[in-house]
């Protein structure tokens, strides 16, 4: 979903600028509040992690790209502050020495890839915990269902969000339904893929080390 140089118009380009800009920058805010010396460390290591993920890239026919995109894991296990940070930093490195994506257009690809996961991502997976947790209560599978059907989810909606930029401004010369159809579809299956690497992850965290997984329910303080 990395859309490259010259495939939307410039005031598309510059309006996903602003938006991207402004959404980092409460994300930035919010995350100093409440960063602790603890969670730098893990924040490097899910940043390679997510370099790895996204590594595989299949070329879509409309000229962009899919592959797995990893938003939901980090809003899972960093929150919806510190999380798009992550990916922001994964995604501009991509950019800039992969060619994953395209400079010009940094802004559009930060907003599907960093803050959709925390728009949309985060508050799928709280209401999908608390439902499953009264299905499955105080089962790590229920937490770990949750964050794959966020992924499917957040993964859709960032489709969805590119075709929509596409048609206010497409600047490839590509019919629109082409490129939604396209990329749409693709997704579709990369959604399935996201998914259940995304479950399968929580799952093995919880197992493990569970303090790693920020939307894990914590047992309630014991009242003294």
């Amino acid at each position: 979903m990395h859309i490259p140089d010259g495939f939307v118009s410039a005031p598309v380009a510059v309006a996903g600028a602003a938006v991207a800009a402004a959404g980092l920058a409460v994300c930035t805010r919010q995350a100093g509040k409440a960063l602790s010396e603890r969670q730098l460390p893990l924040a490097g290591l899910a940043a390679a992690f997510f370099l790895v993920l996204q590594a595989p890239i299949v070329p879509v026919a409309v000229g962009t790209s899919g592959h797995l995109l990893g938003g939901t894991l980090a809003v899972a296990l960093l929150g919806p502050w510190l999380g798009p940070i992550v990916i922001t930093v994964v995604t501009v490195v991509q950019t800039l020495f992969t060619g994953a994506g395209g400079l010009s257009v940094l802004g559009v690809n930060l907003v599907n890839l960093a803050l959709v996961p925390a728009v949309v991502g985060y508050p799928v997976l709280l209401g999908l915990r608390r439902l499953l947790g009264r299905i499955l209560p105080r089962s790590p599978s229920g937490t770990a269902l949750a964050c794959g059907g966020a992924a499917v989810v957040t993964v859709i909606v960032g489709s969805v969000l590119f075709a929509t930029e596409y048609a206010l401004g497409g600047a490839a010369g590509l019919p629109v339904r082409t490129v939604a159809v396209s990329t749409v579809g693709v997704y579709a299956v990369v959604a399935l893929f996201e998914g259940i690497v995304t479950a399968l992850v929580v799952r093995a965290l919880l197992a493990l080390r569970a303090d790693l997984v920020r939307v894990a329910p914590h047992e309630p303080e014991p009242v003294r």
